[in-house]
């Protein structure tokens, strides 16, 4: 059995000392939506916000690689042009280093940043079809483990 790594009290010098948690980037976002009752989660840095079974936004704040700070969309790339028209300043999330992702973003350092964030909130809490993601769910056309069978299993066998 492996030995947990544990602190005593005695070590932090007779009293605990709480891990002291990041501020919430662009919190203005989850006070918007706050009656869907979203939760949120880290995810690579950035704050991930679900709401029910579905992630729909990221809020970044980080300062390096500000390129990307704001707050992301969970799309797919069937609806950039029609968000496009909402959000004249959404773009694809450079971080990837793909011209083209699902992932959208609002640019803090967009002239019309808190508007086009509560924008999004509008949407989410309209349940626009838009703008969510269940994570795990495939959206390629290709069969994976999300249909519940392993792509070997599509291959057939040679004749011997």
């Amino acid at each position: 059995m492996r030995k947990r790594n544990t602190v005593s009290p005695e070590t932090l010098g007779g009293s605990l000392v709480p891990k002291r948690r990041k501020p919430i980037p662009h919190s203005f976002v989850l006070e918007a939506i706050s009656t869907l009752s979203p939760y949120t989660r880290p995810m690579f840095g950035c704050l991930a916000i679900y709401v029910k079974d579905k992630i729909v936004l990221i809020l970044r704040d980080k300062p390096k690689n500000t390129a990307d700070n704001g707050v992301g969309l969970a799309t797919t790339q069937e609806h950039h042009r029609s968000l496009r028209r909402e959000f004249p300043n959404m773009r694809s999330i450079q971080v990837f280093g793909k011209p083209v992702t699902d992932w959208q973003v609002l640019p803090a350092d967009a002239p019309d940043f808190e508007s086009a964030a509560l924008r999004a909130c509008e949407l989410v809490m309209a349940g626009d079809a838009r703008i969510g993601k269940i994570p795990g769910a495939r959206t390629s056309k290709f069969r994976s483990k999300a249909d519940g069978r392993s792509p070997k299993r599509l291959r057939r066998r040679k004749e011997p």
